[in-house]
C-alpha cells in the first residue's frame, strides 16, 4: 500500500477523513494551530496544514474507485492519468514535525517585522541569507521575503518564525 493525496471540496477535509476512515482506509491529515485575527480579537485557529488536501493510505486496484468517489472527494491527484504516489519518507518528516500526534503549531516571531526591514532567515534551505521583509500573508503565519543572491531577486514564501530582524555585524 503507498501513500496518495486527495483534493477535498473547500472545507470538507475533517468530513472526508471521517468518511474514508469508515471505509477503512487510513488517512492522514495534518492540521496547523496558528493565531489568527477574527472579528479584531487574536483566536487561536486549528486548521488544515495543506486547504484541500489530504493523504491516503491505499491499494489503487483495491481503493481506487471507492475512495475517488467518497463523499467530498473531487479527486485523487494525479500527473497526466497516474495517481501520485508521495514518499513515505515526506508523510513521516510531517509527522516529526508536529508537537502532537495531530496538530503542528508555529509560532510568530517575539519581535514584530514590519516591511522593508532586512531580515535573516534562520531556518530551512536558505538559512544565514539575507533578505527584504514584504508582508506577512494573512492567516497562515507565513511572509513573502524578497530574497536577493548572486545578482538575482526572487520572492520567497517562508514560515514566519524562520524569519529574525537583521542584526548587522
Amino acid at each position: 500500500m503507498r501513500w496518495y493525496v486527495l483534493c477535498t471540496k473547500s472545507n470538507h477535509e475533517k468530513q472526508v477523513e471521517q468518511n474514508i476512515r469508515r471505509m477503512g482506509v487510513e488517512c492522514f491529515l495534518p492540521l496547523l494551530q496558528e493565531q489568527r485575527t477574527i472579528r479584531r480579537k487574536e483566536r487561536t485557529v486549528i486548521a488544515p496544514l495543506f486547504p484541500g488536501y489530504l493523504f491516503v493510505r491505499i491499494n489503487l486496484s483495491e481503493h481506487y474507485r471507492a475512495v475517488s468517489y467518497a463523499r467530498g472527494v473531487r479527486k485523487i491527484v494525479e500527473f497526466g492519468a497516474t495517481p501520485v504516489e508521495v514518499d513515505i519518507a515526506m508523510i513521516d518528516a510531517i509527522k516529526s514535525r508536529m508537537a502532537s500526534s495531530e496538530v503542528c503549531m508555529l509560532e510568530k516571531p517575539k519581535e514584530p517585522i514590519s516591511s522593508g526591514q532586512r531580515v535573516q532567515i534562520k531556518d530551512g534551505p536558505f538559512v544565514g541569507l539575507e533578505a527584504v521583509f514584504m508582508r506577512e500573508m494573512s492567516g497562515h503565519q507565513r511572509a513573502m521575503v524578497l530574497l536577493r543572491t548572486l545578482e538575482i531577486q526572487a520572492r520567497v514564501v517562508l514560515e514566519i518564525n524562520q524569519l529574525i530582524p537583521y542584526a548587522a555585524a
